[in-house]
């Protein structure tokens, strides 16, 4: 387990450029020093020859005084204390470890807050027991500290062995982790869902019924929108309809089949249910039809393992209702995707996935659709990026080759790349789509509904105009920001006279505030 060679004086570091020289430690320390081939952990150690602590987007730098003992275990109680738990690296470790000089390792100090920690992670993540014998004494302690990670309260499984509480969000076969950061704590703070729930009930319940069916359907076309695709109207009704009954029935892989039956209703040229083949998404060369991959799928064979844990990992959360809903949606929603279970669909589900968890954990009023979709389609460029930072840190570590069909073959072993990852810049992009749809979108589009029903009262107790002409109207006053076009005031609305017009005119601009 001695090893002086573990911090590496540098400057730059996968790539990565340190923001003044330093010494690797933690987990970047341990990446290094066994060669392990892993996405880099997106918050990297350093610790520094100036006594200046402060942090950067991508590094956390430390003064001399927290330099770690330089050995695995000191690497590795510098990373659970300061970095968190990082399941993807740990699994990688302790797979290139020799089994007895683990032991001995924790033996040497088996009551210590860290090496239990250590010890509980080797057994639960290679499911293999160290012939160390069970702790008689000690308090228990969380396995994951909830100052670094969020963590779940409920349903927490106690092990008198290592006199550990595993508070981990998720189980073996599924457990992504969010790190607690500023702005995170922000978004919680705020209360987002307190605050919906009581803007929405001071709103008449015909409008907001009214706003809840226009966003149902404007986040369907932009769930298809963000895919490339301009469904028909009654195409974009329909999975706005699934959409409305979000929430309703547990996740299962039945549910999620079922679900890409309303997305896909066309299926004479995609199998349907969960795939029997690899998949990519990317493009083709055009020269020679070869992959060219920006994301690859789970392995089809690894399908089954992963949907269970996350299915699993999903109904924890939704029990446990002192975890955030939009951590858990981040947890869910993105997991999914990055499997990519499904040939087809899979973009929309997630994003049903996201309106799912919400509604099953009480974020949002029964039938009230947030418009996730409509924020990402405007925010599409940010939406793409947080997708590739979870692929681009991958694709080298897939080895692939183009089958017969110009699919991808993977050659390797992959599955933990998909059941253990960071999400936290998927969670901070979710909260602040989430956000967003509180604070602007559900109050505007309330507060338009407010003012066309002003409007049509004025319209019905000085013109009588049918529903569908007041619509009209309306549509194009807008269009000519309060004024009507000489071919409407020709065609459609000749009946007018000038000075009705005017008087409509000066009344849709009161009302509107143009």
């Amino acid at each position: 387990m001695n090893n002086n060679h573990f911090s590496q004086l540098l400057t730059i570091f996968h790539n990565r450029m340190a923001p003044e020289e330093g010494y690797l430690a933690g987990y970047g320390a341990i990446i290094n020093t066994y060669d392990l081939q892993v996405p880099l952990p997106d918050m990297l150690s350093l610790i520094s020859r100036k006594h200046k602590r402060y942090k950067t987007a991508e590094w956390m730098v430390f003064t001399p005084r927290y330099m770690p003992e330089d050995t695995l275990m000191g690497h590795l109680t510098f990373a659970l204390k300061y970095e968190g738990i990082e399941l993807a690296i740990l699994k990688k470790l302790f797979e290139k470890l020799d089994i007895n000089e683990i032991s001995r390792a924790i033996a040497d100090e088996p009551t210590g807050q860290y090496s239990r920690r250590i010890w509980f992670l080797y057994e639960w993540l290679l499911d293999r027991k160290l012939d160390l014998p069970d702790l008689a004494i000690g308090n228990y302690i969380d396995l994951v500290d909830d100052s670094i990670q969020y963590a779940s309260r409920k349903e927490i499984e106690t092990s008198k062995r290592h006199r550990i509480r595993n508070n981990l969000p998720g189980e073996r076969g599924f457990c992504p982790m969010i790190r607690k950061t500023a702005l995170l704590e922000q978004y919680i703070e705020l209360g987002l869902s307190q605050q919906v729930k009581k803007v929405i009930g001071k709103i008449h319940p015909d409008v907001m019924a009214r706003a809840a069916a226009f966003l149902l359907l404007k986040d369907s076309k932009a769930s298809y929108a963000i895919e490339g695709e301009r469904p028909p109207q009654n195409r974009a009704q329909r999975w706005g309809r699934a959409i409305g009954q979000a929430g309703q029935k547990s996740i299962s892989k039945e549910e999620l089949i079922r679900l890409q039956q309303i997305v896909i209703d066309n299926p004479r040229f995609t199998k349907m249910g969960f795939r029997k083949q690899e998949g990519f998404i990317g493009e083709h060369d055009r020269r020679y039809g070869t992959p060219v991959p920006d994301h690859i799928s789970a392995k089809w064979e690894d399908l089954d393992m992963l949907m269970d844990g996350l299915i699993f990992t999903d109904q924890k959360l939704e029990r446990d209702d002192s975890f955030d809903a939009v951590l858990a949606a981040t947890l869910i929603a993105f997991g999914f995707v990055f499997i990519h279970p499904f040939v087809d669909g899979n973009g929309r589900i997630h994003r049903y996935l996201i309106h799912h968890v919400l509604l099953r954990k009480k974020y949002v009023s029964e039938g009230i659709i947030f418009p996730v979709s409509a924020i990402i389609l405007e925010r599409l460029n940010e939406y793409r990026s947080i997708l590739e930072h979870f692929s681009r840190s991958r694709l080298d570590l897939i080895e692939w080759k183009p089958s017969k069909d110009n699919n991808v073959e993977v050659l390797n072993n992959t599955i933990d790349l998909y059941r253990y990852f960071d999400a936290t810049k998927q969670a901070e992009f979710l909260y602040s789509c989430v956000r967003e749809t509180i604070e602007q979108t559900i109050p505007e589009e309330v507060d338009y509904l407010e003012k066309y029903d002003l409007m049509k009262t004025y319209l019905d107790d000085h013109f009588q105009m049918p529903d569908k002409t007041v619509a009209l109207l309306v549509r194009f006053l807008e269009q000519g920001e309060g004024h009507l076009s000489e071919r409407a005031r020709s065609k459609e609305f000749q009946a007018l006279t000038a000075d009705e017009v005017r008087e409509i005119e000066n009344k849709f601009q009161r009302i509107f505030e143009i």
